[in-house]
């Protein structure tokens, strides 16, 4: 930390970490969407009130900052699951099939 500090690499440090945040939630959305639909909402809701209340009890700036990006970005998260099943009903994303129910998966 300190040779970050020392070179003035703090916001390189927090814009890439920003980037791989955003590049991470990405996916996960379009995943979430896939195989849960918006019933996992409340799952980014969590990894946003966690990315808050870290965000407000850490000191260190670099880590504060990202743990505030990871929180906001899972709030971003929650309205992109809704879009994302807008999208799938366009037909710009798969959507995914159901398993025919057959009688050794019913029980």
């Amino acid at each position: 930390m300190e040779f970050i500090e020392d070179c003035h690499l703090t916001g390189l440090v927090i814009g890439a970490g920003t980037f791989f945040i955003i590049g991470l939630f990405h996916p996960l959305v379009i995943k979430g969407e896939y195989y849960f639909g918006v019933k996992c909402w409340w799952v980014f809701l969590l990894f946003s009130i966690a990315g808050i209340v870290l965000a407000l009890t850490i000191r260190n700036v670099i880590f504060s900052s990202l743990c505030g990006v990871f929180a906001f970005s899972a709030l971003w998260g929650i309205g992109e699951l809704f879009c994302q099943r807008k999208r799938v009903e366009k037909g710009w994303f798969p959507k995914r099939e159901e398993k025919p129910r057959t009688e050794k998966n019913r029980n």
